[in-house]
């Protein structure tokens, strides 16, 4: 049986973080059964989520389980794309994970109206003589790593920038294709829905989700993985800036 591990439904979506939503969106086009489980990074091997047990096998890190995944269970998330596209899908995938990510977390953690109704009701359930100090830590510790990848470094009008240009890259590559690399989901897929849905969910508010919010094949985009892969899940359609504004 495998089990996969994630932080759980929050913030209106059916997964909290993007990794293990990327995780578990691969999961559900693998056709494999899955139970999944709520728990905190301390509990994984790597100290970060999502991990998963597979039969006793721990593997750690979406970018791991997928490849478990395609190699245990003879899968292929990318069938159909050649050398070249897979190549595309690869580069596309670090662009979203490695970059356009942390302009999320930065929304998130570092925008203290969102962090205020989000991310420091995480530590709700200790002790209370506690709670404050380690929401601090955890606020610090983030706003570290933020700096540390470089986009902390920057103004917010810059950070708002380099995301746009994420969002403007991703709306020209989908184009008017129904997933990015063409007619099926791949895994670049997993990963980009992830980290938009994410950006979109009306949970927060801010200049980022503002701007995401004017791609409207982006916004269509979201809102059709989120029928087909979460179909359970309680997802009010985003309005499409083509459509228009019911009065």
């Amino acid at each position: 049986m495998i089990t996969l591990y994630g932080f759980g439904e929050n913030f209106g979506l059916p997964e909290v973080s993007p990794y293990v939503t990327k995780a578990e969106v691969q999961l559900r086009l693998s056709g494999l059964p899955y139970v999944k489980e709520t728990t905190g990074p301390q509990s994984s091997p790597k100290g970060q989520l999502p991990w998963m047990d597979d039969d006793g096998e721990l593997i750690a890190d979406s970018h791991f389980i997928r490849l478990h995944l395609e190699r245990k269970y003879a899968i292929d998330f990318d069938e159909g794309l050649g050398v070249v596209e897979r190549a595309q899908a690869w580069a596309l995938e670090r662009m979203v994970e490695n970059h356009f990510a942390w302009t999320l977390i930065h929304m998130r953690w570092l925008t203290p109206e969102n962090f205020a109704k989000g991310p420091a009701h995480f530590f709700d359930q200790l002790p209370p003589t506690v709670q404050e100090d380690v929401r601090r830590a955890a606020l610090g510790q983030v706003a570290e790593n933020v700096r540390a990848v470089g986009i902390g470094r920057h103004s917010e009008a810059e950070i708002l920038a380099l995301g746009t240009r994420s969002l403007a890259a991703l709306s020209a590559l989908l184009g008017d294709k129904p997933f990015l690399m063409g007619l099926r989901p791949t895994s670049v897929d997993a990963a980009a829905f992830g980290v938009l849905a994410g950006v979109l969910t009306p949970f927060f508010d801010g200049p980022l989700r503002d701007r995401a919010m004017t791609f409207g094949n982006l916004t269509a985009y979201v809102d059709r993985m989120m029928a087909g892969i979460y179909p359970e899940f309680a997802w009010t359609p985003l309005r499409h800036p083509a459509q228009p504004v019911a009065a």
